[in-house]
């Protein structure tokens, strides 16, 4: 939402906007130019506005879109509106459960590189972007991350279409994992007979494709470029080594040389809060990483051992929805009982709005996940406790790595603060 405000105000259109707390986010598109409003109030509509555009997680009986619709004004889902954009340019669309703002980041920097000047709307912040999730490009390449949640990217036209993997996510919403798979063919099939399919041949679950016109590309870990890929990225991890395969396939098909790709690709330092390092000193390392799902947090937690391979790892999670707490509790489950740290501190679950059912609320905990998870070095903490327990606890000669796609990064930015000063203990 926070991006495609930023490309109608570089289009030139007044733009205000309404959140229920204010973040960073807010902040920062308050200081481009949108006017902001806390709540969700109906005087924050307008009679003279044109278009009215909304989060998917935004239910019928929102005060701000009845009164939209009372006045008449345009309305539309923020897929709604990206799809109309990407009509308007050659549109290249990342798509996946995972690795989809890394991927697209890696494209755009590629592409900018070359010299292409692509607009892009990506999923999180990049330093490239001054710190914004969005970039005003003046050709008609257009990069986009594209969510599978609502079957939101059903609504895009892209000429290029990347699949990082398909897994079990959103189910709150698909139910089972046969819809998601179906949803992303569906997405695929909408490619036009001159457009290309970039699959990633090493997931279990690539979309098999037999009747189609337009070209299909695949990539792996397998093959030659992999490892020189490896040898040249600054973020550790296979899966960033894959995300990078991908964007090479991308960029290829927009023919620009191996080496400028390369190139960009060396120099990519990463995203916000994708195994983002916020301090490193001799005594500590502390990451803060956007990682919710069993997979997600399977790949980061083994990238960290192998980048670290004789330090101390802890690790602060918060899990990110009951519903995804629920539907994939044996997963959560599996993945902590196996990934090789030290110590594991798992925090309550970050309710997110509109987007819960008080049946399964009560159904699943972290408390609950812990026990099952019945290993030592696994403990349940609540968030205000966990702060003075690492404090007084952990080794010197440690990585602390706060992951969660919630509210869980304050507390990596007050460790941040203590850490200022190289140690804090």
């Amino acid at each position: 939402m926070s991006a495609l405000a930023q490309y109608y105000l570089s289009k030139g259109h007044e733009v205000s906007g309404s959140d229920l707390v204010a973040s960073e986010i807010t902040d920062f598109v308050k200081k481009m130019g949108v006017e902001i409003f806390i709540g969700n109030f109906a005087k924050n509509i307008k009679k003279d506005f044109d278009l009215v555009v909304h989060s998917p997680a935004v239910k019928e009986n929102n005060k701000e879109l009845r009164q939209a619709r009372k006045f008449k004004i345009k309305t539309q889902s923020y897929p709604e509106a990206l799809g109309d954009l990407t009509t308007e340019y050659y549109t290249i669309a990342v798509a996946g459960a995972h690795g989809k703002s890394t991927t697209t980041a890696m494209i755009a920097l590629v592409l900018m590189e070359a010299g292409l000047d692509p607009t892009v709307i990506v999923g999180t912040k990049l330093k490239e972007f001054g710190g914004s999730n969005f970039r005003a490009g003046k050709s008609k390449l257009l990069v986009i991350e594209a969510c599978e949640y609502d079957s939101s990217f059903l609504y895009y036209s892209p000429q290029i279409a990347v699949i990082t993997n398909i897994d079990k996510e959103h189910l709150d919403f698909f139910k089972t994992f046969a819809s998601v798979k179906k949803a992303f063919e569906k997405f695929i099939l909408k490619l036009p007979i001159e457009g290309f399919l970039i699959r990633n041949a090493d997931d279990i679950n690539a979309p098999v494709i037999t009747e189609q016109k337009f070209q299909i590309k695949d990539y792996s870990l397998k093959q030659p470029e992999a490892k020189k890929i490896k040898s040249i990225l600054r973020v550790p991890g296979s899966h960033n080594v894959s995300n990078a395969l991908a964007a090479l396939e991308v960029a290829r098909i927009l023919a620009i040389p191996d080496k400028d790709i390369f190139s960009a690709l060396s120099k990519f330092n990463g995203t916000w809060r994708r195994f983002e390092i916020l301090k490193e000193n001799k005594k500590y390392t502390l990451i803060s990483d956007y990682a919710h799902h069993p997979n997600e947090i399977l790949a980061v937690l083994t990238a960290a051992r192998e980048k670290y391979k004789k330090k101390n790892i802890w690790c602060v999670f918060q899990p990110h929805q009951h519903q995804r707490t629920y539907y994939l509790f044996n997963d959560f489950v599996k993945t902590f009982r196996s990934v090789p740290i030290d110590k594991i501190i798992i925090t309550d679950i970050y309710d997110v709005a509109g987007r819960e059912t008080k049946t399964i609320n009560k159904e699943v905990s972290s408390k609950k996940l812990v026990k099952k998870i019945d290993k030592g070095n696994v403990i349940y903490l609540a968030v205000d406790k966990i702060e003075n327990f690492v404090k007084d606890n952990i080794p010197e000669n440690s990585v602390l790595i706060i992951m969660g796609a919630g509210d869980i990064y304050k507390l990596a930015e007050n460790f941040r603060a203590l850490w200022k000063n190289a140690t804090f203990i």
